[in-house]
């Protein structure tokens, strides 16, 4: 296992409470409101955020796309930023303004 993963890891474990990665519910709420402002700043350059927007500069899949998959939750997006593939940029968001995104994205849920 390369460091930079094992050390991404070991942050995650950090910033959970235990037993939390085996919740399904997020630290907070999440403000689905918040999500897409944070979504439209952080997001939007790589993946279609919301019905308004147009086009993106690359060929990430759209965010009504991944809320979907039925694996999708606040839990499995932190962990997706926290060790980022290698094509998404590494954010730094707070646990919050991810639970936020995630909270949008999921309002997205047909």
């Amino acid at each position: 296992m390369r460091a930079s993963k094992i050390f991404a890891l070991v942050i995650a474990a950090c910033l959970l409470p235990a037993g939390y990665a085996n919740s399904a519910e997020p630290l907070h709420e999440g403000d689905a409101a918040r999500g897409l402002r944070l979504a439209d700043n952080w997001c939007s350059s790589c993946h279609l955020v919301s019905p308004e927007q147009k086009t993106t500069s690359r060929a990430a899949p759209p965010f009504s796309e991944i809320a979907q998959s039925p694996t999708f939750n606040s839990d499995h997006l932190a962990y997706l930023l926290y060790d980022p593939h290698p094509k998404m940029a590494k954010l730094g968001l707070s646990r919050r303004a991810i639970d936020d995104i995630a909270a949008y994205v999921l309002s997205l849920r047909k």
